[in-house]
C-alpha cells in the first residue's frame, strides 16, 4: 500500500512540475516577427478569412508550411477573427507572447522540459526569475525542423610540453 501511495505522489509531483503555479509569470521576450508584419490586423481588419487550404501570395509568398503540412493550415493556429493572436484547439485566444501554450498542445514533452530549463534557453535564477525563448525565437514554427549539420572531425587532443 505504501508502494502505491508513493507512485502515486510521485506522479501528482511530476504533473505539477508540468504546469507553473497560476501566479508564475514567464517571462519572454517579444516574439520574433518579420519586419513590417505586425500587427497582422493592420491588413488583415478588413478582409474576410478565408479558411481555404491553398498556395499563398502576396504578403505571405515566403511562407511555405512543412509543419505537419498534410493535417494543418494558417487558421490551425493563427486566429481567423483577431490575427493579432493565435488560439488554442478549444478556440481560446493566445498572445504571441504565449505561443509556448499553442505548441504545448503537440508537445506536450518539450513543454514540460522547456519549464524545466532543459529545452530551450533559459535565463534567470534557480529559485527566483527566469527568463525564457519562445519556440519561435529557436524554430521556424512553419517549418520546425533544424536542418541537418553535415559531421565534424574529432577535435585534435593539444600539445603538451614534452609531447
Amino acid at each position: 500500500m505504501t508502494y502505491i501511495i508513493a507512485i502515486l505522489l510521485a506522479a501528482a509531483a511530476a504533473n505539477a512540475a508540468d504546469k507553473p503555479h497560476p501566479a508564475e509569470r514567464v517571462e519572454v521576450p517579444p516574439p520574433p516577427f518579420s519586419e513590417g508584419i505586425f500587427p497582422c490586423n493592420g491588413c488583415h481588419a478588413s478582409m474576410k478569412p478565408d479558411k481555404t487550404r491553398r498556395e499563398l501570395f502576396a504578403m505571405h509568398s515566403d511562407i511555405v508550411l512543412t509543419h505537419d503540412a498534410e493535417h494543418r493550415w494558417c487558421l490551425d493556429c493563427h486566429d481567423a477573427n483577431n490575427r493579432d493572436q493565435l488560439h488554442l484547439a478549444s478556440g481560446e485566444p493566445v498572445l504571441f507572447s504565449e505561443s509556448y501554450k499553442l505548441c504545448g498542445q503537440c508537445h506536450g514533452e518539450k513543454l514540460r522540459d522547456w519549464r524545466a530549463g532543459v529545452h530551450g534557453r533559459r535565463t534567470g535564477n534557480w529559485n527566483g526569475a527566469k527568463g525564457y525563448l519562445l519556440c519561435a525565437h529557436c524554430h521556424n514554427p512553419h517549418q520546425p525542423k533544424f536542418k541537418a549539420l553535415a559531421p565534424k572531425p574529432a577535435p585534435m587532443r593539444p600539445k603538451r610540453p614534452g609531447d
